[in-house]
């Protein structure tokens, strides 16, 4: 193709100013604006011609109808639509109109080119508005999730911001039992409060089945210190309501929603968040975290440590409470469905795998403290993940086999339950990749 050949058909179309005339051969001599390809093939126009030169002030361009004259004053309106927003990252994306996409094409054919010669408009405005953004706001492009996403909306001729956002990664203990991990909407009124117009004896005319959840002790306390729109719990599962969250706690991610704020002290979020939670929770390790490790706490395959009081129906020998211990541990359990979820999961059978399973009679009142026969005892086991421990002891009636209660011959029931560790199969929540570095923020 002869450049210049190019230029004179392209120039007798109509007025085109110096991006659009560069734009079609934007794939060509690299480190060069499509202004500035433009305005050489012009200037070199007129000095083989001898002719005067003619700038591309002549009329409003016919391609982009002016548009590629905005760039400085599109980079204005993003930066001050950004303004207030903390972001490391962004990027510039462009909503085109069909017309003027058209007439690229239009030019193209008209000056003998592929449709496709070049790059399209919106690649250059993406880019040139991108740039001068950059110029002013102290970030970095991001094109696969950046902090904030801008679209400019020629046909609407507006600024469009998207706020993607924050994340706060750490472990949580629940020091008090009949709390939930997330809020517990009553299914009897459908969260209004009220059936038939009296008061929901299900939910107390609350809408919620809990007065407090993990959620509604921690969640809060980010949103704020973010200042964003909304703050969503993730945990890595969940314990039962009835059961305590100690050790070495829980991983879970606070996502907060159009955040103002990212450079968050986590060390004082988390006295905040202790203080606010009043010692029914505790959360430890915060850190601020990618949007990734929300997926990696959702679908983390977690291996639990588990203490629980057992109430046996009658009392029970202590070696045979060792025995049948020893005889869980390394075996792999059939557990259908159990009686006490079947009503919100499937009916199916799953396998998982008792890695250690240890305990102790527990003497009654007024009796010595190590004895032989006892009807109570603790209990620890270290499972697999989604092993249904209160089953394990109980059987379920028939529905975990094998089970402590089988074993034994003896009717057993989990009384108190305590989740002391939640670990991951593989490894830890240590990699970095899933972080955000402070120092960077």
């Amino acid at each position: 193709m002869n450049v210049l050949t190019y230029a004179r058909d392209a120039l007798s179309t109509g007025p085109l100013c110096d991006a659009c005339l560069g734009r079609p051969l934007g794939d060509r001599s690299f480190g060069l604006g499509n202004g500035e390809r433009g305005r050489a093939l012009r200037t070199t126009i007129a000095l083989e011609d001898d002719e005067s030169f003619e700038t591309a002030d002549a009329g409003e361009c016919w391609v982009c109808e002016g548009v590629c004259d905005g760039f400085d004053a599109w980079a204005e309106r993003v930066v001050e639509a950004l303004a207030g927003y903390e972001f490391d990252t962004y990027q510039v994306g462009t909503r085109v109109p069909a017309l003027l996409e058209e007439n690229g094409r239009l030019l193209r054919e008209d000056a003998g080119l592929n449709a496709d010669a070049g790059e399209p408009l919106k690649r250059e405005l993406n880019r040139e508005v991108g740039k001068r953004v950059g110029a002013h706001v102290d970030a970095d492009v991001d094109f696969e999730r950046p902090d904030v996403q801008v679209t400019l909306d020629l046909d609407a001729d507006a600024v469009d911001i998207q706020i993607n956002s924050a994340f706060v990664y750490g472990r949580y203990r629940k020091l008090q039992r009949d709390i939930p991990q997330t809020e517990w909407p009553c299914n009897d009124c459908n969260e209004t409060g009220t059936i038939d117009g009296e008061p929901c004896p299900g939910c107390d005319g609350t809408g919620y089945r809990y007065d407090e959840s993990v959620e509604e002790l921690t969640a809060p306390v980010v949103r704020k210190a973010m200042d964003g729109t909304e703050a969503v719990f993730h945990g890595a599962g969940r314990e039962d309501v009835d059961a305590l969250m100690l050790g070495t706690g829980r991983p879970f991610v606070i996502e907060v929603k159009e955040p103002r704020t990212r450079d968050v002290d986590v060390d004082r979020l988390e006295t905040d968040i202790n203080d606010f939670a009043d010692g029914k929770v505790e959360v430890e390790g915060l850190r601020l975290a990618t949007h990734d490790m929300v997926e990696r706490v959702k679908e983390h395959d977690a291996s639990k440590t588990y203490r629980m009081t057992v109430a046996f129906e009658s009392p029970v020998e202590a070696a045979d409470l060792t025995a049948g211990l020893e005889e869980l541990e390394g075996e792999t359990i059939e557990q259908r469905t159990p009686n006490r979820v079947a009503h919100r999961r499937g009916d199916i059978v799953r396998t998982r795998e008792v890695y250690e399973a240890s305990g102790q009679l527990e003497a009654d009142a007024g009796e010595q403290a190590n004895v032989e026969k006892a009807s109570r005892a603790t209990i620890e086991v270290h499972g697999e993940g989604g092993l249904y421990v209160k089953e394990l002891v109980s059987g379920d009636e028939g529905r975990t086999e094998p089970s402590l209660t089988g074993l034994l011959g003896v009717s057993a029931e989990v009384t108190a339950l305590d989740v002391l560790a939640v670990e991951g199969e593989d490894e830890p929540f240590t990699d970095e990749a899933y972080f955000r570095d402070v120092d960077e923020t």
